[in-house]
This record gives structure tokens, sequence and C-alpha cells, in this order.
């Protein structure tokens, strides 16, 4: 089983994660290796905080699944988690990323990059339409953050949008599989600075 950590809005999403967690534990697909509420304290400094996230729980995962609700892009915390998974460090390793968009996004376009996953994940989709422009990611995916949409406009990336119905044993196993064997050739793009502030 590959390590995952899942990066998500602790406050408003905690139920999915929850949820994700439990449905873990009873068909065993991965090792879970995220942040549980009360694991960091939170009186600590932004950059304490930045480092225990990349230094202790990210440092062995090599996926990172992000669950999107509707107040996910103006997380901080989920923008550092997500550049910390990105970045290929001296301690913590660069992860595939999996996005999955909670019902709350009331989106349902979905993003295939993996080889087979259009016809493993979404077999009853018979007409693709590429995106390249930002405007058009942002309009089908408007809670994406930023960040995401950066490195789906990146070419040598490799990252999924499903949406959560679309998870079952066999959906998720394959696409956190496909995450972890296309890691190492993604390009991440860093470019755009770390998020300060919560918005």
């Amino acid at each position: 089983m590959h390590k995952v950590f899942i990066s998500y809005h602790h406050h408003n999403d905690q139920a999915f994660k929850d949820s994700l967690v439990t449905f873990n534990v009873t068909h065993k697909i991965f090792d879970d290796q995220s942040v549980d509420t009360g694991d960091i304290d939170d009186r600590l400094d932004d950059e304490a905080i930045r480092t225990k996230i990349r230094d202790e729980f990210l440092k062995d995962t090599t996926v990172t699944i992000l669950l999107v609700g509707t107040e996910t892009k103006g997380r901080k915390h989920i923008d550092w988690e997500l550049y910390s998974s990105m970045y290929d460090g001296m301690i913590n390793k660069k992860s595939g990323i999996l996005v999955i968009q909670l019902p709350s996004t009331n989106c349902s376009s979905v993003y295939a990059t993996h080889e087979g996953e259009k016809q493993t994940v979404y077999p009853d989709i018979l007409n693709w339409t590429p995106i390249t422009e930002r405007t058009e990611f942002e309009r089908r995916h408007p809670f994406l953050p930023d960040r995401i949409i950066d490195n789906l406009l990146a070419p040598k990336v490799k990252i999924s949008v499903t949406t959560w119905d679309k998870i079952t044993v066999g959906t998720l196993k394959y696409l956190i599989d496909a995450a972890y064997n296309d890691r190492q050739s993604c390009e991440y793009d860093l470019s755009r600075p770390m998020r300060r502030a919560n918005s």
C-alpha cells in the first residue's frame, strides 16, 4: 500500500476525510499518514507548522489526496501541504497528487491525465474536450486552489481531478496507483509564492 497524505479543510470537510479513512480501513487501499485535528499545536508560528507538516507528516508519503470543498482554495495550510507535496526536497520527495471534488462544490467536471484512466474510471464518458486555458479550468472547477490549476496547465504534470461520487474501491486504488507511478516524471510548477494568510 502507498503512504497517502490527505489534505483538506479541517473545519468544513472533516466528515468527508473521516468517511474516506473509514472506507480505507474497511478496504485497505492505502496507508493513511495525514494530519488529524490536534496533531499540530495551532499556537506554533506559521514556519514551525509548515516545517512539521513537511518534515514529520509528508516525509514518507508518496501520494497526496486533496479533498476540495467550497473554501479549500483559500486555506494557507492546504497551500503549504500542496507546495510541500510538489517539492522534491532532501527529506520529503515529491508526491503524486489526486484531487477529489466534494459534493458541496457541485462540480461534475473531471480531468483525466493518466494512461488508461478514461477507460478505467470513466467508461461512460465518450467525448473528451481538452482544456488549455486557465479561464476554462476556473469555470469548470471554480473551487480548485490556484496552485492546482497552475499545475493542470503545466505540460509535464499529471494530476487527476475526480468527483466524490466516482470513488469506489477499484477507482480509488487505480487513481492512487496512477498518481504514485507518474509522480517522478511530474515537473511541478512551484513559481507561485506560498499563501501567507487564509482568504
